[in-house]
This record gives C-alpha cells, structure tokens and sequence, in this order.
C-alpha cells in the first residue's frame, strides 16, 4: 500500500465517480449525476492550489482511492478564536477495496500532514443519509460538534 500526494487532476476525476453518484444517488435535488468532462475541469481549475491537498492511495500499482483535502485558516473576529484545520472534502475508496483498512490508512497519513504543519483539528462534514461515511468517521473517533438543519418552504 502506497499513499501519495497528487496533482493528477484526470485520476482524481476518474476516482471521484463512485462519490458523485452516491451523492446523485442520495439527493438528486442537489447533485448532478457523474459527468467525467464536468468534474476534470472543476479539478483542473483547482488541484494546483496551495490550500488543497490530494492523495492518491495505491495497493499493486494499482489506484484504489484518494482523498481531497484543504488547509483552511478561520479568521478570529469577535466571537471566533482565530485556527487553522485540516478540512477533509472527501476520501474514497473503490469498493471492491473497501473494509480493508484502507480509508483508516488515509486518515492517519492525514494526521502525519496535519502533525507535521502543526495543524490540530481535522474537520469534515458528510451528507445525513450517507450512513457509511458517519460509522466510518465515528468508528475512527470523530465527534460531532456542529449540526447544519435546514427547512424547505
């Protein structure tokens, strides 16, 4: 198993299918279903970036997953101290793969980045009926802080 940075924007665009169609396929209201063309400008356009972060995991010379990440700096203001987090967009590995390990090996190279920019919170949010993400994100201890609700009129 090898975890690699990346800015191989067609690779992460070709990983990022299974994400996007789960999300299509969870809420269509919100998502577009999986467009390969649509998906590699939006990561062309921004992979270069020095606030993001891809990772690239590989089993057998073989791409089995990736994760997409962004070092965020919250300004203080009068409410808000002033941090800077890890903020995890997505990570995802190919099914066939998964329960593996594999995704928890993710994690913790994302704590080594997070350690060695001297950067102590990982944030992430996952959509409410994606309820792998949510026993995956707690099985691996994270704790829930903030709840984001809506109301349709």
């Amino acid at each position: 198993m090898r975890i690699s940075e990346t800015n191989n924007y067609e690779i992460i665009s070709k990983l990022n299918e299974p994400v996007q169609n789960l999300h299509a396929s969870l809420y269509p209201e919100h998502f577009h279903p999986y467009r390969y063309d649509a998906v590699k400008d939006f990561f062309q356009n921004m992979i270069d970036s020095p606030s993001f972060i891809f990772l690239l995991l590989e089993e057998s010379n073989q791409t089995v997953g990736y994760a997409w990440l962004e070092i965020k700096s919250y300004p203080g203001n009068a409410f808000k101290k002033i941090y800077t987090s890890i903020y995890i967009h997505q990570i995802s590995v190919l099914e066939t793969y998964r329960n593996k390990g594999y995704g928890t090996q993710l994690l913790d190279y994302i704590y080594k980045i997070a350690k060695n920019k001297n950067i102590s919170m990982i944030e992430l949010d996952y959509w409410l009926a994606n309820t792998t993400a949510k026993q995956f994100y707690a099985k691996n201890g994270f704790d829930l802080y903030r709840e984001f609700v809506y109301k349709k009129i």
